[in-house]
C-alpha cells in the first residue's frame, strides 16, 4: 500500500540516516540534516536534481540560488508557480546539502537518500507525467540502462526519453553558472532542447 504523500514526506525531513548511521562506508555528514524537497498529490511536472547546495541549506528552500533562476528562465516559469507545489514537484537524489570537497565544490548527493525515500515517493505521486533529470545522478536513477556514457550524449538523446512512457522524461545539464561553457559548446540546448521544455511546462501547469 502506498504510503501517504504527507505522511511520507514528513519522514523525509525528519530523516537522519547520513549523519548517525550513514552507509556504504560513508563518512557521516558534517553537519546537521536538513533535507529539501517540495512534493504535492497534484504536480504534474517533477524535477529531479542532484543536492541543496549551501545557499539552499541556509534557506531551507529548494533553488534559492543563481542556479534557480537559470533554470526558471529554461523552464519559463516565475518563482509563484516554481513554489507552487500544486504545480511543481522539486525532489533531488539527495535531500541534504553533502558538505564541500577539498576545491570548494559540492561533494556528489549522499547515496543514502535514493534506496530509502524515492520509490516511495514516486509511488506516492502517481499524477507525475514529465520529470526534468538534472545532472547524470537524476539521470541515471531515471533512466536506467538508457542512459548514455557521458552527460552530453544523454541530453543530446532527450528526443528518445522525452517520448518514454508513462512518465516522460528530459535530461538536462546542471543550471550552474559554472555550466556556460558548456552551453556555448551545445548551442542545439538551447536552439531546440529549451522550446520544447517551455511548451511542455505551459501545457502542464495550466
Amino acid at each position: 500500500m502506498t504510503e501517504n504523500l504527507n505522511a511520507l514526506a514528513a519522514r523525509v525531513r525528519q530523516c537522519r540516516v547520513c549523519r548517525d548511521t550513514p552507509r556504504a562506508g560513508k563518512p557521516p555528514l558534517p553537519h546537521e540534516p536538513r533535507p529539501v524537497l517540495q512534493v504535492s498529490s497534484k504536480a504534474r511536472i517533477m524535477i529531479a536534481g542532484q543536492a541543496p547546495g549551501t545557499r539552499v541549506h541556509a534557506s531551507g528552500k529548494p533553488f534559492t540560488d543563481p542556479s534557480g533562476d537559470r533554470l526558471r528562465d529554461w523552464m519559463g516559469m516565475d518563482e509563484d508557480i516554481f513554489y507552487d507545489p500544486d504545480k511543481l514537484a522539486i525532489v533531488p537524489m539527495g535531500f541534504c546539502f553533502p558538505g564541500l570537497d577539498a576545491k570548494g565544490g559540492d561533494l556528489p548527493p549522499r547515496t543514502e537518500c535514493p534506496p530509502l525515500w524515492r520509490d516511495g515517493l514516486m509511488q506516492a505521486m502517481p499524477q507525475v507525467t514529465l520529470v526534468l533529470a538534472i545532472g547524470m545522478y537524476a539521470q541515471k536513477w531515471h533512466m536506467g540502462n538508457q542512459q548514455k556514457s557521458t552527460l552530453t550524449e544523454t541530453v543530446r538523446n532527450w528526443r528518445q526519453y522525452h517520448e518514454m512512457t508513462p512518465v516522460s522524461v528530459i535530461p538536462m545539464p546542471h543550471p550552474s553558472w559554472r555550466n556556460t561553457g558548456w552551453l556555448k559548446k551545445n548551442p542545439w540546448f538551447e536552439a531546440e532542447l529549451l522550446p520544447v521544455l517551455k511548451a511542455d511546462v505551459k501545457a502542464l501547469v495550466s
